[in-house]
């Protein structure tokens, strides 16, 4: 059984902006290089636009923006932008169509830009890459707008609260796959007393129920992003679905589909350049049986005595395209 596939997560755009001599060919270098994703079948990938927080954050988002709308003047052979076009003619779609993001809302604002440096950042990253297909307002550690995944006790700030209601009726998801539990729940609460229109997403995460760890969303949250029609993209790292067991992979998709997800998961690989990582106890990042996009139509193939055909099209792209088709209407 083949399908397309829609990805929801990837740092193609952070390695071509900080390695020297970065190519979007390179198959050696990273697992979501263009040959890779070609070969798995992927007809959508959304393209990160990554920082941590730093005083230079706001530039290196403006760089990737920037790169991101070169890969589309550069390689339109092979890339395409994926607006709603695009998503109405996907069977007649040859390209893997493109679409960025923002892991960190660091890169809008750093600890002291102002806000009219923000709200200018902002357009202008959003002017460039002409739509958004979420925006985490962290990564791991806390900044000015809430608490990373990796701090307890720090929830939604008051410029949090802010950049939400800039975010409301642009037709752009707010990402909960790295805050602190106390961050998603600031962010749910803050959208329903503003009555805010903003999906909600988690574009690249697994369940703490099959593995313990903060990255890992709880079922509860789980729950809410699938009561309010959104879509939970499934992590492919291994220390985010158990470091030691690769078949771990199945159950975090089956967890979402036990939840009632049936309409909401999908994948979230998140291949990013791993040759200058200071870990060695993370390396290697990725199981065999999902080291690179490649791998795709093999983990369809593994799945296909778990799920029905429907359950499988929904999970490789059905899922992602319905629910993007509906947000740009």
């Amino acid at each position: 059984m083949s399908f397309p596939i829609i990805d929801m997560h990837c740092d193609l755009l952070s390695y071509l902006a900080k390695i020297p001599g970065a190519n979007p060919y390179a198959k050696d270098e990273i697992a979501c290089a263009i040959p890779w994703l070609q070969a798995g079948n992927v007809r959508m990938q959304i393209l990160a636009i990554y920082t941590d927080v730093r005083p230079e954050s706001m530039n290196l988002a403006s760089r990737q923006a920037q790169i991101f709308s070169e890969l589309l003047e550069k390689h339109e052979n092979d890339l395409a932008f994926a607006d709603a076009d695009f998503l109405q003619n996907w069977h007649k779609q040859n390209c893997v169509g493109i679409k960025a993001a923002v892991e960190n809302a660091a890169g809008f604002g750093n600890e002291s830009a102002s806000w009219d440096e923000i709200y200018s950042q902002f357009d202008g990253i959003l002017q460039k890459v002409k739509s958004l297909a979420y925006i985490s307002l962290t990564h791991h550690t806390e900044n000015r707008f809430g608490g990373g995944n990796y701090t307890k006790g720090i929830g939604l700030k008051d410029d949090g609260k802010k950049l939400l209601d800039y975010m409301a009726g642009k037709s752009i998801p707010i990402d909960l796959s790295h805050t602190s539990d106390l961050l998603a729940e600031g962010i749910l609460s803050h959208i329903d007393t503003q009555k805010l229109d903003i999906p909600v997403i988690a574009s690249h995460s697994n369940f703490r129920e099959i593995w313990n760890h903060p990255r890992n969303l709880t079922d509860e949250f789980a729950k809410e992003i699938i009561h309010r029609g959104g879509i939970i993209g499934v992590n492919f790292l291994r220390a985010f679905l158990d470091p030691e067991v690769p078949e771990r992979l199945f159950e975090h998709i089956l967890r979402g589909f036990e939840l009632g997800g049936e309409k909401s998961i999908c994948f979230g690989a998140d291949y990013f350049y791993t040759k200058d990582f200071g870990d060695p106890s993370r390396i290697p990042f990725y199981f065999p049986l999902a080291e690179n996009a490649g791998k795709y139509p093999s983990l369809i193939e593994s799945l296909e005595d778990k799920l029905s055909p429907a359950d499988l099209e929904g999970l490789a792209y059905r899922n992602s395209l319905e629910f993007y088709r509906k947000i740009q209407s």
